[in-house]
């Protein structure tokens, strides 16, 4: 049986988004990925840019924060010197991401009516 007969969606790489990953880490603080394109054949596809990612967690009271970006840079030297800016910035954009995930689900608190309580039983009202 395939996948197509039991309604699972084909699965295909895409040869014209092929990268070469190159890791460099210190084991320490983080990880720095370069992500070199290539064509299907593995040769340089030099029409494309090299991407900068870089990789951390921090450890919050709610536990490990793993955190992804991507580095602007031409080089191992800059991406290593725009690594602790980066993650800044992925810091930022998870809280503000939390914060409103926590405002959207605030939004959708059931919320009795002024005429004094949630109505008959079995019938919820939203706001």
């Amino acid at each position: 049986m395939s996948t197509q007969d039991m309604g699972l969606p084909e699965i295909k790489i895409d040869t014209a988004s092929l990268c070469r990953e190159e890791v460099y880490t210190d084991r320490r603080a983080g990880t720095l990925r370069r992500m070199v394109p290539v064509l299907a054949d593995g040769s340089p596809d030099a029409s494309r840019p090299v991407l900068w990612l870089g990789q951390t967690q921090l450890m919050t009271p709610g536990g490990v924060l793993p955190l992804g970006f991507e580095i602007d840079a031409k080089d191992l030297a800059e991406a290593v010197e725009k690594f602790p800016e980066a993650v800044k910035q992925a810091l930022e954009d998870a809280i503000a991401e939390a914060q409103e995930m926590r405002r959207e689900a605030a939004s959708r608190i059931v919320v009795p009516d002024a005429a004094g309580g949630m109505g008959s039983p079995g019938k919820i009202k939203f706001p």
